[in-house]
């Protein structure tokens, strides 16, 4: 849906909204039941591994989403993976909102790792990030971020799950964005999208 009232340029935003029970998922041994309400790139635009794209969005979060410690992420990079093995469950890379705060943590076979953490509020304001990266499961990975032209990460190493052994490995990652909360029958909440865009970047590399 479009939203004429908050609008980063021109005379539209797009509003993203869940509701409870919206993409419901039943708790299980990875975390607790969560619902969600995203938008995810088509398939033929999912990065590949080994090339290095850029990745800018802005993102509008009301002052009536609260500031809690539950689990809420506002955009994600997933790895496309069949085998059980790599843990799709998981992120690899994901911007979340925490307590107020942005926080950015990259994901792989030891667990989550924080890149970055906000100490600002950051409700009811853009937040315009920008994201390059290159997404391998060796050293050659990197994530490099800015929001509202800060640099908040600058990370060099592996930003992919290690190929499970005897499995193929895709190299693919898609990425989402939206609401991705713990189902604790709040009511809706909305997040507003605009200047998305996706390039990918030559061979020496994005400025």
């Amino acid at each position: 849906m479009t939203e004429d009232s908050i609008a980063r340029s021109g005379r539209r935003a797009l509003a993203i909204t869940v509701h409870s029970g919206d993409k419901f998922e039943a708790a299980s041994d990875t975390g607790a039941a969560t619902e969600r309400a995203e938008l995810m790139e088509a398939w033929w635009l999912f990065s590949r591994t080994g090339r290095e794209y850029a990745y800018s969005f802005s993102l509008y979060i009301p002052k009536e989403i609260p500031q809690s410690y539950e689990r809420l992420v506002i955009a994600q990079w997933r790895q496309l993976c069949e085998a059980r093995r790599c843990r799709p469950d998981y992120p690899i890379l994901a911007i979340r909102y925490e307590e107020g705060r942005i926080r950015v943590t990259r994901r792989d076979e030891e667990g989550s790792h924080i890149l970055y953490q906000g100490t600002e509020l950051v409700r009811d304001r853009w937040l315009d990030f920008r994201f390059v990266t290159r997404f391998e499961p060796t050293g050659g990975g990197l994530v490099d971020a800015t929001v509202n032209g800060q640099t908040i990460v600058q990370y060099r190493g592996p930003t992919t799950f290690q190929p499970a052994r005897g499995y193929p490995e895709h190299g693919l990652i898609y990425f989402k964005t939206g609401l991705y909360r713990d189902a604790r029958g709040e009511g809706p909440w909305t997040i507003y999208l605009d200047d998305y865009r996706k390039d990918e970047c030559p061979r020496i590399g994005c400025d």
